[in-house]
C-alpha cells in the first residue's frame, strides 16, 4: 500500500511533516522519504530503507538539518521516494501511491523515440513516481499532466506535488485510496490518513472526491479540477489497512469492524450455524474488533488466548524473506495457557488471503492444548488478486488460498463457478469450507457475505471496490 503526508505552513513544518509521516507506517515497509522547501536552502530530501528499522528512527538524524515551511513525505511499500523532478514545468517533488500495471506498455509507447530515457532500478523496472512524473511533464500544465497521468495509467494513483508555491494533491481516478486536508492557525496539511494530522492539532476541512486535483497553500485550498462523480473506494481500508480512529467517506474503521462482527454473529445465528465455545477472540491486531462484535451480539465471551510479541518486531510481514517471515510471525505468538487449555476456540481474523501463517497459527493453539478452534473471516473469500492496490497481490491468483482449494477440488471447470464457490449456501461454497477445514485444521469455517461486509461499511455499496472478491471493476 502506502501512505504520504505533507505540510504548508507560515512556519517551520519539518517536525508536523516528520510525526505525520510516521503516523503513516502502519501502511508499508520498505521505503520512507521526506522532501522538504525551503525559499533560501531550496528542496532538500532524504529517503531511507526501513524494511528493518522503523521510519522515525531512520529520520531522526536527518531533521536535525532540515528547514521549510512546505514538505511531503512518505512511506513507501514499493519504489524510492518523493522524487525531485526538473521541467519545463518546473523544480518540484512527487510521492505517490498506487499501482500502474501497463508500465511497460506505457514506457515504449511514449518514451522509446531517441533522446528519452527514464532510470531503470535494480531489477530494470522504471521507479513509478518517475514513469507518473514523465506522464505529467508531457503536457503544458500541472493539472493537464495529472490528468493524462491518470487517463493512461492502467491500475490507480494518487499523486502530491511539493512545489516551491504550494502543494499540488490528487486522488485517484476512482477515489480508490482517501485524500483529506487539514487546517490550523498556521497552515493547511494534506494526509491519506485524518488522525496523522489531528494529532499535529489540524481540524478537518475537507475529503477530496474521486480524480479531483487541488492546490493547497498556507491560506487554504482551491480546486483545480473537479471531482468525478464515480467512485470505487477499497473496502480493505475498513477491514483491514485503515488505522482504528481513521474515518474514510465518513464512516469510522473501529465502529465499521465492530459492527461487521455483529452481522456475522447475527446472520451466522439466524442460520442456526454458531458453535458452541468457551471464548470468542481476535487474530490480533486488526481482526480482533471483528471478534468484539461478534462476541457483543452472541453472547459469548471475548478473550485473549494469546498476544503479540511486537517490542523486538513490531510487523508480522517483516523481513522480505518468506520464511524468516514465517518464523517472526511464530516466535511473537506468545500463549495464555488458561484461556487455551482444553477450551472451544472461535477466532476472527480481517480475511484470509494466502493462509500460510493461519495455518500455523492453528497448529500453534492446538499445540497450546485447545480442544477446538474455529474459524471466521471478516470478509469474503478472496478470489482474484488486488489490481488496483497491493493488497492480496501475488504473482498469481493461484497464490490465493480459496482460488487453489477451488483448483484442486474441481480443476479448471471449477475456476468457471467462482461464484458458487462464494455462496456458503451452495453446493460447491460448502464443499470449499469443508476442504479449507480439513487442510487448515479448523472445527469450522465461516466468511462474512458480500451484503453484510457492504452493510457495515454503511456507504453507498455501488461506491466501493469489490473487485478481490467479485472480479468485476
Amino acid at each position: 500500500m502506502g501512505g504520504f503526508f505533507g505540510v504548508v505552513s507560515r512556519r517551520d513544518c519539518v517536525l508536523d511533516v516528520f510525526f505525520g509521516v510516521d503516523y503513516h507506517s502502519h501502511l508499508g515497509t520498505r521505503r520512507g522519504g521526506m522532501a522538504v522547501y525551503d525559499a533560501g536552502q531550496g528542496f532538500q530530501r532524504q529517503i531511507h530503507n526501513i524494511e528493518n528499522s522503523p521510519f522515525r528512527t531512520k529520520f531522526e538524524s536527518d531533521i536535525a538539518d532540515f528547514r521549510g515551511c512546505s514538505g511531503i513525505g512518505c512511506i513507501s511499500d514499493i519504489d524510492p521516494q518523493p522524487l525531485l523532478v526538473r521541467s519545463h514545468l518546473g523544480l518540484y517533488a512527487i510521492t505517490t501511491v498506487g499501482i500502474i500495471n501497463n508500465a511497460e506498455d506505457l514506457v515504449r509507447e511514449y518514451f522509446s523515440a531517441q533522446g528519452h530515457q527514464l532510470m531503470a532500478q535494480s531489477n530494470g523496472k522504471v521507479n513509478s513516481s518517475e514513469l507518473v512524473a514523465a506522464l505529467i511533464n508531457q503536457k503544458d500544465d500541472i493539472v493537464s499532466g495529472i490528468l493524462h497521468a491518470q487517463d493512461v495509467i492502467d491500475g490507480s494513483m494518487t499523486i502530491l506535488l511539493l512545489t516551491p508555491d504550494c502543494i499540488i494533491a490528487a486522488r485517484d481516478r476512482l477515489g480508490r485510496l482517501p485524500v483529506h486536508l487539514g487546517k490550523n492557525d498556521d497552515g493547511c496539511s494534506v494526509s491519506f490518513e485524518s488522525f496523522a494530522y489531528h494529532k499535529l492539532g489540524y481540524e478537518d476541512i475537507y475529503e477530496l472526491g474521486p480524480r479531483e486535483i487541488v492546490r493547497v497553500t498556507a491560506q487554504g485550498f482551491d480546486t483545480l479540477s473537479p471531482a468525478a462523480e464515480e467512485m470505487k473506494i477499497c473496502a480493505f481500508l475498513w477491514t483491514y489497512y485503515g488505522y482504528p480512529n481513521s474515518n474514510y467517506e465518513g464512516m469510522n474503521v473501529e465502529v465499521m469492524r465492530y459492527r461487521n462482527g455483529e452481522i456475522m454473529a447475527r446472520d451466522e445465528s439466524a442460520r442456526g450455524a454458531l458453535p458452541r465455545v468457551d471464548f470468542i477472540a481476535g487474530v490480533p491486531d486488526s481482526g480482533t474488533p471483528h471478534a468484539i462484535g461478534f462476541a457483543n451480539r452472541c453472547g459469548v465471551p471475548f478473550a485473549r488466548p494469546f498476544v503479540k510479541y511486537t517490542p523486538t518486531w513490531p510487523r508480522s510481514f517483516m523481513p522480505a524473506n518468506q520464511s524468516v517471515r514465517n518464523q517472526v510471525a511464530k516466535m511473537k505468538q506468545i500463549p495464555v495457557p488458561e484461556l487455551i487449555e482444553g477450551k472451544k476456540l472461535l477466532f476472527v481474523d480481517d480475511s484470509i488471503v494466502r493462509g500460510t501463517q493461519l495455518r500455523e497459527t492453528v497448529e500453534f493453539l492446538y499445540s497450546s492444548g485447545a480442544a477446538e478452534v474455529h474459524m471466521r473471516s471478516a470478509c469474503p473469500p478472496i478470489m482474484y488478486s488486488c489490481k488496483y492496490l497491493n493488497f492480496s497481490r501475488g504473482n498469481s491468483d493461484m497464490d490465493l488460498l480459496a482460488r487453489r482449494i477451488v483448483q484442486e477440488l474441481e480443476g479448471d471447470e471449477g475456476q468457471r463457478h467462482l461464484e458458487e464457490y462464494a455462496d456458503a449456501s451452495s453446493a460447491r461454497g460448502q464443499s470449499m469450507l469443508k476442504a479449507i477445514c480439513r487442510k487448515m485444521g479448523f472445527e469450522s469455517l465461516g466468511y462474512q457475505s458480500l451484503n453484510g461486509l457492504l452493510e457495515a461499511i454503511g456507504i453507498e455499496t455501488g461506491k466501493i471496490c469489490t473487485y478481490c472478491w467479485t472480479g468485476e471493476e
